[in-house]
């Protein structure tokens, strides 16, 4: 190999490493202000509810409930992804400002739905931008965003259990978005132009890419017009069921039940305890979204019809708190988390190797809206879901 056949090579390698890593901490900083906000829900309605005689509450209600159910902060966290990056970072610092500073629910809500928008925006945006990359940095950005589970919801709960209040541990974060928009323009190598990826079939196949991406045939040509795109729609519902499914599942458990699962006795208190099912549920995402280069699992329908289980164990515990033991639900909890990030990576992963290239994003795109779609159906099922439970009078915990 020649001097510089070698320095090319080394070159590459270390590009491709800046991309993977960039990826990475772009995806953990893109969800970082999402998480926090669900595991502060129930910090966030609680405080926010208080009145002369402490914490309003539905008279109807028989149990210890927020007269507001944190399916809302859900709603509010999801809804606007609906509707690139300077203002993704912006809207994030934002969002952290007015939730902490604010002084009533409503405030306290916009700032939650302007982390929803950087946070739908952000991944729309860098989902599609990946087909630019290298394969893995889907992985990359998955397991990032798995970490910004781990991460955010951990560094505010123990923040919380350090006696920090809610307003001191959401500015503290507010570093967070400042580091997104530092490895977006300095750590990411951005391709100069379009004509850098119309490149020859020898380079594609010394980066292990299909030829199939360069064949001239029907699946390679480009989708253009609505019509056209909604007639290919069909053909990635193997995808975006799934995927729909999951997150309907996931977090109707997550906003609709997690704050009704609590334990009068535990050495945590209710608060305490609904941060604590976010931080395992979020170990849970990581630990999955980290795994697709060591196992995939193409069976994504398997994951909706498990996280459809969990939906009626999660139901079956806070009507009637049948387990005796926090950990049981802790335990629940875990796998919950990893059936949510598996269908995650595994949809994106094998858009990126079943899709033909010049499909690839519009599929990204309207897989990542399913998701989205899905959590803002389980924030609508999570708030009535939860005032109905709470006219249920307590249980006896356990057998």
């Amino acid at each position: 190999m020649s001097e510089t056949a070698s320095y090319t090579s080394n070159s590459s390698k270390k590009g491709l490493w800046r991309d993977l890593s960039a990826y990475w901490i772009l995806g953990l900083c893109n969800n970082f202000g999402y998480v926090v906000m669900l595991t502060a829900a129930h910090d966030i309605i609680h405080d926010l509810s208080e009145g002369e005689n402490g914490p309003q509450t539905d008279p109807d209600f028989k149990r210890e409930c927020n007269k507001l159910s944190t399916g809302a902060i859900l709603l509010a966290d999801i809804v606007p992804a609906f509707i690139r990056m300077t203002f993704v970072v912006l809207l994030s610092i934002v969002s952290l400002l007015l939730v902490a500073y604010a002084k009533v629910v409503w405030i306290a809500l916009f700032g939650v739905i302007l982390t929803s928008l950087s946070a739908g925006l952000g991944e729309v945006t860098l989902l599609s931008y990946t087909s630019r990359f290298n394969k893995n940095t889907v992985s990359t950005w998955s397991s990032g965003t798995g970490g910004a589970g781990v991460f955010a919801s951990l560094s505010y709960s123990t923040m919380r259990q350090a006696g920090l209040s809610t307003k001191t541990s959401l500015l503290i974060m507010l570093c967070v978005p400042v580091v997104q928009s530092l490895v977006f323009i300095f750590l990411l190598k951005h391709p100069s132009s379009d004509k850098n990826y119309t490149i020859s079939l020898e380079k594609i196949k010394n980066l292990n890419q299909s030829t199939e991406d360069i064949t001239e045939n029907d699946a390679n040509k480009p989708l253009i017009g609505f019509s056209e795109k909604l007639r290919y729609i069909p053909s990635l519902f193997k995808y975006i069921i799934p995927l729909f499914l999951v997150n309907i599942f996931e977090y109707v458990i997550n906003q609709g039940f997690f704050e009704l699962i609590y334990f009068e006795n535990s050495f945590l208190d209710h608060k305490a305890q609904y941060r604590w099912y976010q931080v395992t549920h979020n170990v849970g995402i990581f630990i999955a979204r980290s795994s697709v280069n060591l196992f995939r699992v193409r069976w994504l329908w398997l994951m909706a019809i498990f996280q459809g289980i969990d939906v009626l164990l999660f139901s079956l515990e806070a009507v009637f708190w049948l387990s005796p033991s926090i950990w049981i639900v802790f335990a629940l909890t875990f796998w919950e988390g990893l059936l949510g990030g598996c269908a995650y990576v595994n949809t994106f992963y094998r858009i990126s190797e079943e899709v033909p290239a010049a499909k690839r994003i519009f599929a990204i795109s309207i897989t990542a809206f399913s998701k989205t779609a899905g959590i803002a159906s389980a924030g609508w099922i999570a708030m009535p879901t939860h005032n109905a439970i709470c006219k249920i009078p307590t249980p006896n915990r356990g057998f």
